[in-house]
């Protein structure tokens, strides 16, 4: 009788930690694919941002610094620097970033930055 608890208590540990290791695997991919998306989501919120914005007075002022998506990841630090170091930019009365467009802004850096120092989604 003793035995066959015995046996019983074993079996049950087995399965708890099998079990136990699989969710951990889960919650690690989870997690991976959680940053994977907020990577994509906060690019593609900033790219709307730097096009409806900052594009319609570098087109017209400094067309060499338009943002597209495959440049803005390039203009990431300088980007920092102008819009939430210096606050030179927007430029101009009638462009203004809401609370929420310089949130989405910074997230897109700092994931940005992430993603450049070797974390790769």
């Amino acid at each position: 009788m003793v035995n066959f608890l015995i046996g019983i208590m074993t079996t049950l540990s087995i399965y708890s930690i099998e079990t136990y290791t699989s969710i951990e695997a889960n919650n690690e991919l989870t997690e991976i694919n959680t940053s994977a998306y907020s990577y994509k989501y906060s690019d593609i919120k900033a790219f709307q941002i730097l096009d409806n914005k900052c594009n319609v007075c570098h087109r017209k002022r400094n067309q060499r610094r338009i943002f597209t998506k495959e440049n803005m990841e390039t203009w990431a630090n300088d980007i920092y620097k102008q819009v939430f170091v210096k606050k030179r930019m927007p430029k101009g009365k009638n462009i203004k970033l809401s609370s929420n467009e310089y949130q989405e802004l910074l997230t897109w850096i700092s994931t940005t930055k992430k993603n450049q120092n070797g974390i790769k989604f």
